[in-house]
């Protein structure tokens, strides 16, 4: 078999990191480092803490956003882990000092991290580091894997082929990389009894099977060869769009059962720090922005228009349920608000209200139905009733985006897809992200999303009218 190099990066990566560890507190001289029983106990706690935190295990896939999960779970222990040494070892240590020291290796220890992935990837993209795979089926459902392999080189696969018993079988991708329409073809290898002899003799380290095409005796056929030839197999359900989803695995007895969707705010722990982090956001904002905000607006929009400070409408909320919904009001008053939404050149605009919508001023008083409990700072708009009428029979899984509370700003919005809904197109791609965010939330993703708001807002927003 061949020499499998990929094995070595994560001895590399410890031994880099364990030999950063000692060496910067060994040059830093701080005190308790003299002690004989320091460095055992700084380097079995790094490989201990690591064991939990896994930023160790990764594969070629890995989400960025698991990535920083990782380091910030190893960095936050290990740093507690120092401290409670500092105080089991009654030795006077300048905390100051300890503190930049821990902050300067953790600093060290992503720059390598960055500079080392990022000469991996473009060895890959040479052709080194690479994994030779094989596919077992030809039908649709292997497509998107073999466009995502055959054009992301960084990541390091080689298909070599497939096996299928149909007659005249072919397996198409996309090729991005010469034209955006191109489209190419993987070599057809055989029949599916061949794969076994194929995989031996060209050391193929990972087979990718359609479980629509083979049968229950072939698969385990195949996974006991796997397990004998130290070969991943990997099976693709035919169900595609049912299981692309999070799946959740539960036994009940020792049967195994399936959940089509398990999402990151089914979490109790995901939900409690949400929602502190809601309360805490929408707090700041109150006090320390609408507090001023909402007297001037009062005597802006007064002066120009009769009506009352705030619009409120009612918006389809958590899990179907509905709430009554805060704004500035920015038109004058009108019977037609419940049913027609705003489209750019609007006449029932007022001309402070024009200022606030482009700067999405208008939104802040949303904070006070994050403040209840009724939205959240960061998730998928609230829509009209109307609208969500409409729109659920026009995109697939509407009624998904309302697994989770409404947001101020959400994935969609700094993505493009705010304001008019001109098109069937535009709820169809607003929906698509509203579902990316709710199956693959995390923190930071609220965060970029909460930033990406700002930056928006002050540089200008096509679709904000």
């Amino acid at each position: 078999m061949k020499k499998n190099y990929a094995s070595f990066i994560r001895p590399i990566s410890v031994i880099v990191h364990l030999l950063l560890l000692n060496a910067f507190f060994y040059c830093w001289k701080i005190d308790f480092s003299n002690n004989p029983y320091f460095y055992l106990y700084l380097n079995v706690v790094w490989l201990l803490i690591a064991y939990f935190s896994k930023i160790y295990y990764f594969n070629r896939n890995i989400k960025t956003t698991k990535v920083v999960k990782q380091l910030a779970i190893q960095f936050v222990v290990f740093t507690l882990s120092v401290y409670a040494f500092y105080s089991w070892s009654k030795e006077i240590v300048h905390l100051t000092n300890l503190t930049k020291l821990l902050l300067t290796i953790y600093t060290t220890i992503i720059v390598f991290r960055i500079v080392y992935f990022s000469a991996l990837r473009r060895y890959r993209i040479k052709g080194g580091n690479f994994k030779k795979v094989v596919f077992i089926g030809s039908n649709a459902g292997l497509q998107p894997i073999a466009n995502f392999m055959m054009n992301r080189y960084d990541f390091g696969y080689k298909i070599m082929g497939f096996f299928s018993n149909k007659e005249n079988p072919k397996l198409s991708y996309n090729d991005y990389s010469k034209s955006k329409n191109k489209k190419g073809e993987l070599d057809f290898l055989g029949n599916i009894d061949a794969v076994f002899d194929f995989v031996v003799e060209n050391n193929i380290e990972e087979i990718y099977c359609s479980l629509s095409e083979v049968s229950q005796e072939n698969i385990k056929k195949l996974l006991d060869f796997g397990d004998s030839n130290y070969i991943e197999i990997k099976l693709i359900p035919d169900s595609h769009n049912v299981l692309s989803k999070n799946m959740h695995l539960e036994y009940y007895g020792l049967v195994p059962v399936l959940s089509p969707r398990e999402l990151p705010f089914d979490k109790p722990f995901v939900k409690f720090f949400k929602r502190l982090f809601d309360i805490v956001f929408s707090l700041a904002v109150i006090v320390f922005v609408l507090s001023w905000l909402s007297p001037l607006l009062y005597i802006l929009i007064k002066k120009e228009s009769k009506g009352p400070l705030f619009f409120k409408q009612v918006r389809d909320g958590l899990k179907g349920g509905d709430f009554i919904c805060y704004k500035y009001r920015s038109m004058g008053v009108n019977n037609r608000s419940e049913l027609d939404q705003t489209t750019k050149g609007d006449v029932r605009i007022t001309k402070i209200g024009k200022f606030i919508r482009k700067t999405s001023i208008d939104e802040l008083p949303q904070f006070f139905n994050v403040l209840k409990g009724e939205m959240s700072v960061v998730g998928p708009r609230p829509h009209m009733l109307s609208q969500s009428e409409l729109f659920v029979k026009i995109v697939d899984k509407y009624m998904v985006r309302h697994f989770v509370k409404p947001g101020i700003t959400g994935l969609a919005q700094v993505k493009g897809y705010r304001g008019e809904i001109a098109s069937d197109q535009d709820i169809i791609n607003r929906v698509k992200y509203d579902i990316f965010y709710i199956e693959n939330w995390s923190f930071i993703m609220d965060i970029n999303i909460i930033i990406r708001t700002i930056i928006n807002v002050f540089s200008g927003e096509e679709n904000a009218y």
